[in-house]
């Protein structure tokens, strides 16, 4: 079949179409996709920000499989990981439930658990470091007031990582208003029938709500996952990978290797390392969810 030729009119809706997309495709051009090229050559070199770049070709992925702290940094960002995104769903699931509900004041009490998630990234570790201070913080105050054991937070290796997973339930507000989108975009009628069948709030929780918000889930669970493995401006400011390298996730290690050792080749390869970790969870997800996963309407 012959292709039709496109008109005057139709030409110029194209040329109209990529001039408006044009400074967004500058945009990834010179700071997406450039630096994502530059890297992949990066991680086949030798390069120290002072002297001319050297070829290793794969000496760099080589000394990244023999380097026991790329190990450490990812066994601290997996455990954070798969503890906090789970809690992080859950919490951000039954605060969206409750605040579904028709109570008084419920403006303001969306606006007070939402505020957190959009708190300047600094001030948040400032604030934590100050309530979490195991002599003068907060947390050790209460926990004195109340007859309860005292912890020394982020300053013992084994409680540093359950503290960061603490400080991630206070920015649960994004996610917490994604559920509450999807919350109020499930039919009324659905929970209407459901009732007239006899249902309870758990039935209907179980067989209407889970299923219609399913594609919410798996929306908040991928970004979840893909959030705290490059989490790194708290764990930067709060504790710098300590103690004991408790808390040196793999992007802090990345930027250690970079920034702080000129390393630029091995940081190249780490962060590709890490891109292919973050993917493979990714698809892994993705292909999961054809299991539990429903959209009204059909198949995904």
């Amino acid at each position: 079949m012959a292709r039709r030729p496109m008109s005057r009119l139709m030409k110029r809706e194209a040329i109209d179409g990529y001039i408006f997309i044009l400074p967004w495709l500058l945009g990834f051009l010179l700071w997406t996709a450039g630096p994502m090229l530059a890297s992949v050559i990066l991680s086949l070199m030798r390069w120290d920000l002072f002297s001319a770049p050297v070829w290793a070709g794969l000496k760099n992925f080589q000394d990244l499989f023999r380097n026991p702290l790329v190990g450490v940094a990812f066994y601290n960002t997996a455990f954070y990981t798969f503890l906090s995104v789970p809690i992080n769903l859950t919490t951000a699931l039954i605060t969206a439930l409750l605040l579904n509900q028709r109570i008084k004041f419920q403006s303001f009490f969306r606006t007070f658990f939402y505020l957190p998630g959009i708190m300047p990234a600094v001030a948040n570790a400032v604030l934590w470091l100050w309530i979490l201070n195991p002599d003068i913080g907060l947390a050790n105050s209460l926990l004195k007031m109340l007859g309860l054991p005292t912890s020394q937070w982020l300053w013992h290796p084994a409680s540093s990582k359950p503290s960061f997973i603490l400080i991630g339930l206070w920015s649960t507000g994004n996610t917490m208003v994604i559920f509450l989108a999807g919350l109020q975009g499930i039919p009324q009628s659905l929970y209407e029938a459901a009732e007239i069948d006899g249902a309870n709030w758990y039935h209907r929780f179980r067989a209407v709500t889970l299923p219609m918000l399913s594609p919410v889930i798996l929306f908040n669970l991928v970004l979840g996952i893909i959030g705290t493995f490059q989490i790194f401006t708290g764990a930067y400011l709060m504790t710098n990978g300590g103690p004991q390298n408790s808390t040196l996730f793999a992007v802090l290690y990345l930027y250690r290797l970079a920034f702080e050792q000129f390393n630029m080749g091995l940081a190249s390869a780490f962060a590709w390392l890490l891109f292919f970790v973050i993917l493979g969870f990714t698809l892994i997800q993705l292909r999961l969810s054809r299991s539990w996963v429903y959209y009204e309407g059909g198949e995904a």
